[in-house]
């Protein structure tokens, strides 16, 4: 992330901090008001959602992604979408990628290559999410958490990529992974 009080590239006063108020402690997310200073030199309160950062992994088995078909209060339904999870404290994010794939595939990658991070929801929240593609995959055993309600499903990475473009899957970070995948594998005309 980077520092919110340097100069700003695009205006002329110095965005910053000017005090911060919690609202909200919980074991995923934090919330605060910050008071800050724009770079056009407005002040005004911003609500911020803290969270510890999270990956996201495209696990490969021959030609097909191995995904997840999740039950999501906050969508009021299931949502297909790549295996992901959150960073433990002080935990990296690839051994965050091997252990979220184990958990919810029982699959453990062999490899593991960045597809980069992403900003999911930068108007109100800090989460950065590292992208990652998982290839070599050895059967062990799903492990998923008490609060994990969902379905393994095997499907055609070149399937998988035509919903991501297509508008079929609305899972944000499957959608950039797979199509970084689609590009990083040849499959995008690119």
């Amino acid at each position: 992330m980077s520092d919110r009080s340097e100069p700003s590239e695009r205006g002329s006063g110095t965005a910053g901090l000017l005090e911060t108020r919690e609202i909200f402690k919980g074991r995923t997310v934090h919330l605060v008001v910050d008071r800050v200073r724009l770079p056009n030199d407005k002040v005004m309160n911003v609500e911020l959602v803290h969270h510890k950062g999270a990956v996201a992994v495209v696990p490969l088995m021959g030609d097909d992604v191995l995904m997840v078909r999740q039950y999501r209060h906050a969508t009021g339904g299931w949502l297909l979408e790549i295996p992901a999870g959150t960073l433990e404290p002080g935990e990296a994010p690839e051994a965050c990628a091997l252990r979220e794939t184990e958990e919810e595939t029982g699959h453990r990658p062999a490899e593991l290559e960045s597809l980069g991070w992403i900003w999911p929801t930068p108007g109100f929240c800090d989460e950065k999410i590292w992208l990652f593609l998982a290839r070599g995959l050895v059967e062990t055993q799903q492990g998923l958490d008490e609060d994990e309600v969902l379905e393994l499903e095997r499907i055609p990475l070149k399937d998988a990529i035509a919903k991501a473009a297509s508008g079929e899957l609305n899972d944000g970070k499957s959608i950039c992974a797979l199509l970084r995948v689609a590009h990083r594998l040849g499959m995008d005309g690119g």
